[in-house]
């Protein structure tokens, strides 16, 4: 019988300094846990780290990394367009083999009390593991971003930490630790530099606004250029290729074409459509670093301690 094996893809608020998070990333290193990727985004100054291995040794690698990451990044002093509450962002556990998503929402609420109890970050509960059915939306638990949950903390007992708290950390904020099925990070830039576009298709795709099941969107301007950020979580109701027909259309009807689409992180074998659109307009795509099954047999070499 294979060992069960979880994956975790912490998500941190720096993207610009390669030391700091190379730091964060080597700190992770646990016996038995693969780096599968990691990344860094400067323009939404965040980067994506996903591991995976024995889910008692996934638990402490997301957990020193939190600790590393309260050590170096300084919200007070970080922006970006991407929503952020605290240094280490959102640390999700997601079921890979031989373990369930209720297992995961255990490991999560494990992570999060020694997050607690390591760093005094303190810890709210998303997703599967959302201790309070209003928190089960991320976007809910992050309204407001570090500077607004900061200041509703002390005057609404609602908005306070699951662990830990009543306020947050000074400069770390706070982590939002969740168990979820796959998701992807895929993005698609207009060849249009009018993002008040690319948020109306947003708002046309995504869930909470009427749109698609499982799919989360914000229209954002990159490098001049709009471009609709997306994490698609429910790729049996919703795959790639339907979210991209959709945008499609809207994109008709708005009078701007698609240009070309990136997946951050890693696709899980069943989310690619090998002859679809969608997939030949992603850019520099390499089937060995990119389909979470061929990384776990080959992971990358963890980097050094800085």
């Amino acid at each position: 019988m294979q060992e069960p094996v979880v994956e975790c893809v912490p998500n941190f608020s720096e993207g610009r300094d390669t030391r700091r998070v190379k730091a964060i990333v080597a700190a992770m290193r646990v016996e038995g846990v693969r780096l599968l990727d990691w990344s860094m985004d400067a323009d939404h100054n965040r980067s994506v780290v996903t591991v995976a291995g024995p889910p008692a040794a996934v638990v402490e690698s997301a957990v020193r990394g939190v600790g590393k990451a309260a050590e170096l990044i300084d919200l007070t002093r970080q922006e970006g367009v991407h929503p952020r509450i605290g240094a280490a962002d959102v640390i999700p556990f997601v079921p890979v083999r031989g373990i369930k998503l209720e297992q995961c929402a255990l490991l999560a609420r494990q992570a999060g009390l020694e997050i607690w109890r390591r760093y005094s970050v303190p810890v709210y509960f998303y997703e599967a593991a959302a201790a309070r059915p209003d928190r089960a939306n991320l976007e809910d638990v992050r309204r407001g971003q570090f500077e607004g949950l900061r200041e509703a903390v002390s005057k609404d007992p609602s908005r306070r930490p699951d662990l830990g708290g009543p306020g947050l950390h000074p400069t770390a904020g706070a982590s939002a630790v969740g168990a979820r099925k796959f998701l992807v990070a895929y993005n698609i830039y207009l060849d249009s530099a009018d993002v008040a576009v690319a948020r109306a298709i947003a708002r046309g795709v995504r869930a909470s606004s009427g749109g698609l099941r499982g799919v989360k969107a914000m229209g954002v301007l990159v490098h001049g250029r709009a471009q609709l950020s997306m994490n698609i979580t429910d790729l049996e109701a919703t795959p790639i290729s339907k979210v991209y027909r959709t945008i499609q259309a809207l994109a008709v009807r708005h009078k701007v074409s698609l240009a070309e689409g990136e997946v951050i992180g890693l696709l899980p074998e069943a989310a690619c459509e090998r002859d679809s659109e969608w997939m030949r307009q992603i850019t520099r795509f390499d089937p060995q670093a990119r389909i979470l099954e061929r990384r776990l047999e080959h992971p990358l070499a963890w980097p050094d301690e800085m």
